[in-house]
């Protein structure tokens, strides 16, 4: 099955100054939104406190639910209605938590019978997890999205430039820097900046050009996906985490497609320009890159819309990151390795200009 035919020839190339712009644009929304808000809104997984579910028998107002439970101490810090307006749900979050978690759907349910005793109240769910619990989930979640990152060089870098030890030595150090500076408290955020940043560095000295491409392609998805979680106040819990990674594998293997075409094109064409190449290889893809980001489109489309609110922002992050996923392996991944080649080019000719 094609969607495209296969003759088609579309400059992607040709428009990557566009794209670079608006990945840019969409990129510095991002930051500002989480430097605005001093970081994503981290939700009780990661900050701590206490998620209560509660369904009424009849619709009510979220600040009468807020105005009955003020008597309790657990700092109520939202009200939010959950799933089919019909099943008058509605999701509590709080700051404080509580030690005796057994005996706080009983005393809830009875704060808000006594409140509105004509309108029935049943607790459905309680959640609770301390600060300390919520910090040290939200340090390892970071630090397995970085492990994947860095696993992605190793493999990047071993199957396309078969550098394996240099690759595995690279991660290496960084693993080892990592766990170093770890030990002077500096936060786990920063120590991935850092690690971010140095990984590309040692990228480009050490030439691993289509890693660099899929690690650029990569950070760029998850910033524009927490840029828009941030944008739109919503929480960062444990399954967004779970999104983000599945993201990275997602738009990982559109961007191996279109590396080994690339590859493979490479030998075939030698003599063509390598814009011509990276392009012919893109859309040569093309049919396949749409059809397997569509059919996933709409299963996670589905589940969006029927599978409640449990899983709604999981699979709201996964809608994200496979448009943003496509859209980065065509017009971010590929175009990466152009721009290596021209600025090894013109580092080669300035070097060559200064011997003579």
């Amino acid at each position: 099955m094609q969607l495209i035919k296969p003759d088609i020839n579309i400059n992607f190339i040709g428009q990557r100054k566009f794209a670079f712009a608006g990945s840019l644009l969409l990129i510095a929304a991002s930051i500002i939104s989480l430097i605005l808000k001093g970081g994503p809104s981290y939700g009780i997984d990661f900050a701590g406190g206490t998620l209560i579910q509660v369904q009424f028998s009849q619709a009510i107002p979220p600040q009468a639910i807020k105005d009955a439970l003020r008597t309790t101490d657990l700092d109520i810090t939202s009200v939010q209605g959950f799933g089919e307006t019909k099943d008058n749900e509605y999701l509590i979050r709080a700051t404080g938590s509580s030690t005796a978690l057994e005996s706080l759907a009983p005393k809830i349910t009875k704060v808000l019978k006594s409140a509105y005793p004509e309108n029935e109240a049943e607790v459905r769910r309680v959640e609770m997890v301390g600060p300390k619990v919520g910090k040290d989930l939200r340090e390892k979640a970071l630090l397995a999205m970085f492990s994947a990152i860095l696993f992605i060089i190793v493999y990047i870098s071993g199957r396309f430039e078969l550098k394996w030890m240099l690759s595995i030595i690279v991660a290496s150090c960084l693993f080892f820097a990592l766990f170093t500076l770890k030990k002077f408290d500096v936060s786990i955020p920063t120590l991935i900046l850092i690690a971010i940043l140095v990984t590309l560095g040692l990228c480009f000295y050490l030439k691993l050009r289509f890693a660099t491409g899929a690690i650029v392609a990569l950070v760029h998805d998850v910033m524009i996906t927490v840029g828009i979680f941030s944008l739109m106040n919503k929480d960062f819990t444990l399954p967004i985490i779970a999104a983000l990674l599945t993201i990275i594998g997602y738009s990982l293997n559109d961007t191996i497609i279109v590396f080994d075409r690339i590859r493979e094109n490479t030998r075939k064409y030698h003599r063509q320009p390598y814009n011509r190449i990276i392009n012919r290889s893109i859309n040569e893809t093309l049919s396949r890159t749409l059809l397997t980001s569509l059919t996933t489109l709409v299963v996670v489309v589905a589940l969006f819309v029927l599978g409640g609110g449990i899983i709604h922002d999981f699979a709201f992050a996964l809608i994200i990151g496979i448009i943003v996923g496509t859209y980065s392996s065509v017009y971010v991944a590929s175009p990466i390795l152009l721009v290596w080649q021209q600025a090894t080019k013109t580092s080669a000719g300035r070097l060559k200009k200064r011997r003579r």
